[in-house]
């Protein structure tokens, strides 16, 4: 099978979506580039493929809860 990876990147005041080491998108927030890799992951599953989505671990960044 197929796998879609969507890997979360960015410094801490802006963030991206690396799929196929392209980078994709530009957020605010790490929380958006997410719910973008999630959504695109949606489609990637309609089209038969297996997904991944990497998030990198805190380095520093406030948390928004």
């Amino acid at each position: 099978m197929t796998v879609a990876v969507y890997k979360i990147a960015g410094d801490g005041e802006r963030w991206h979506v690396e799929v196929d080491s392209v980078a994709e998108g530009d957020w605010e927030t790490k929380e958006a580039a997410y719910e973008a890799a999630v959504a695109a992951g949606s489609n990637a599953i309609k089209k038969g493929l297996g997904v991944r989505i990497e998030v990198p671990e805190p380095h520093g960044e406030a948390s928004l809860g």
